[in-house]
């Protein structure tokens, strides 16, 4: 049933937000502020209403609502092409229903086939008898694009070697119908979760999460994740790609000896110690085995020895960092002249 002032909609529109400045509003919508839609797919717009306490006895929810989406243009007030869908109507310029039970104030809205000329801002309108009413104060910047955006790759915690973390990515949903497939790339086995989730302005998503134990070997390892999005007859895509930071003990530690031969008394020799480590080693130490005893002769990466009687032996360092060491293999430093008594 329409509105007794319904041919003076245009006219009541392009006036309401002057009238907004005299009153309280008519009606509260709730709408998500921007939606990111892909062209030829469908847009869901989540959709509720609210009548304040002065307007509710005017509204009767037992009779037909019908819910009215216009374009919110500066020519609003110049035709009737700003108005793109009426649910009383049966034909109208944007193929789509208003899913949401009107009754219980849910306008939850479906348009199909959207072009990049629906890029714009929309407000919603309902009338029923004998209450009409528009929320010129609350609209929904929907932006159509030829190309999905980018997925969200989030970290939950530290990764850490031989500690499971979960890997989340995110992808919006703007057709639930036809939701996204999120594919991971990741350089070693794993089994996802995926799920369609509602965020917090009721809008979807796809989560996709994968859990795993990484490796100091995946270190600075690239993780993608790729969303596929189903349109008409084709699939468009988008990826993400990031890159793992795994904290890990030293690894790979080991100690040289120069020069390696049999050294005189009174020679200079270096020691130099290597490891690879997340984060960097913080402490290189020096140990000698001689006779044995094990002894610590040294700290740093590198260790200088003015050779004397006695310092021949066996050599190895320890590398450190927060996460914990990491022992080279023994190199023996031999003396001449000296007996070989290590151990």
């Amino acid at each position: 049933m329409a509105c007794p002032e319904n041919m003076f909609f245009l006219i009541g529109l392009f006036m309401s937000g002057v009238l907004a400045c005299f009153g309280k509003r008519d009606m509260i919508t709730t709408l998500p502020d921007r939606l990111d839609v892909l062209t030829g797919s469908c847009v869901q717009i989540p959709c509720a209403f609210y009548i304040p306490d002065q307007n509710y006895y005017k509204f009767n929810s037992t009779i037909l609502i019908s819910g009215v989406w216009f374009k919110k243009s500066p020519q609003f007030g110049e035709g009737l092409d700003n108005v793109i869908f009426n649910s009383s109507e049966t034909v109208n310029r944007y193929e789509g229903n208003i899913t949401g039970n009107m009754s219980q104030k849910n306008c939850t809205t479906v348009f199909f086939n959207v072009t990049t000329s629906s890029s714009d801002k929309y407000l919603f309108r309902i009338e029923s008898q004998p209450f009409c009413a528009t929320d010129t104060e609350k609209s929904v910047d929907i932006v159509v694009r030829d190309l999905p955006p980018s997925p969200i790759i989030t970290v939950s915690g530290e990764v850490k070697e031989e500690t499971a973390v979960s890997l989340n990515c995110s992808a919006v949903a703007p057709c639930p119908e036809h939701p996204p497939e999120l594919i991971w790339t990741l350089p070693t086995q794993f089994t996802p979760e995926n799920q369609l989730q509602e965020n917090p302005d009721q809008t979807k998503s796809v989560l996709s999460t994968v859990t795993f134990t990484p490796s100091y070997l995946h270190h600075e390892k690239n993780i993608t994740c790729t969303a596929v999005y189903p349109v008409g007859t084709i699939n468009k895509t988008a990826e993400h790609t990031m890159m793992l930071n795994v904290s890990f003990s030293p690894k790979n530690t080991s100690a040289s000896i120069s020069p390696a031969g049999p050294v005189l008394v009174g020679s200079c020799v270096n020691l130099t110690c290597s490891s690879t480590a997340n984060p960097p080693v913080t402490n290189f130490t020096w140990f000698q085995i001689s006779g044995g005893n094990t002894t610590q002769v040294a700290s740093g990466l590198s260790y200088t020895l003015n050779v004397t009687v006695g310092d021949g032996g066996l050599y190895y360092c320890e590398a450190r960092n927060s996460n914990g060491l990491g022992k080279s293999e023994e190199e023996k430093l031999a003396v001449k002249g000296e007996t070989e008594i290590f151990l």
